[in-house]
């Protein structure tokens, strides 16, 4: 990312430029806050690994979390194609936002929500805790499972000849969330899925 372009962002003449940064959530992708960086603010997050911010009104560095403890760790940062806006992948530590919700962003909770349970499947299976039923499953083995996914599957498509929205839409998410068990199970994830309908779509 050399080809940062500080100095073509400087609001009220800001000591050597500032550069919007979008904070996504790495694994919802959910869209969580803006905040600007200078070079130093970038060169900080780069070297801490938390989203470091330069304030315009204080007109100093803060680091996301470094007050309230709802730090934004960083997974991933790419600039765009002119160099002058940052997008920053973390993985929020609490709520991103000061109001106490998860984004500054008044989006529909349900947004991201299938990654979200995807990476709670995840959590299930290396922490396997009792009373869980995705625990149960994968107690019980990929046939199961797979089992499972091929009923809810013959379930949903009963309810779309049948015509019935609601239903469809209840006997899919039955599906959706088997198959998510199931893709953990296989070791993959929907990242894998997303690679391979790019691939044969290219």
């Amino acid at each position: 990312m050399n080809n940062l372009k500080f100095d073509d962002f400087n609001l009220e003449k800001c000591a050597d430029g500032l550069l919007p940064a979008i904070i996504q959530d790495a694994v919802s992708l959910k869209v969580l806050m803006l905040g600007y960086m200078n070079r130093e603010a970038f060169e900080k997050t780069l070297a801490t690994g938390k989203v470091t911010f330069f304030s315009r009104t204080r007109r100093q560095l803060w680091t996301k979390g470094e007050t309230s403890g709802n730090f934004l760790d960083v997974v991933e940062m790419y600039a765009d194609c002119d160099g002058d806006t940052l997008l920053v992948k973390a993985h929020p530590v609490g709520p991103t936002c000061h109001r106490g919700t998860e984004a500054c962003f008044d989006t529909p909770d349900y947004d991201g929500f299938v990654r979200k349970l995807s990476a709670l499947i995840k959590r299930r299976h290396e922490e396997m805790p009792d009373n869980s039923y995705t625990t149960r499953l994968f107690i019980k083995g990929v046939k199961k499972i797979a089992q499972k996914v091929g009923e809810e599957a013959v379930e949903s498509a009963i309810e779309a000849v049948d015509g019935n929205r609601s239903r469809f839409i209840y006997e899919a998410a039955d599906l959706m969330y088997h198959y998510l068990v199931l893709l953990e199970q296989m070791d993959c994830d929907i990242t894998d899925i997303e690679k391979e309908l790019q691939f044969r779509h290219s």
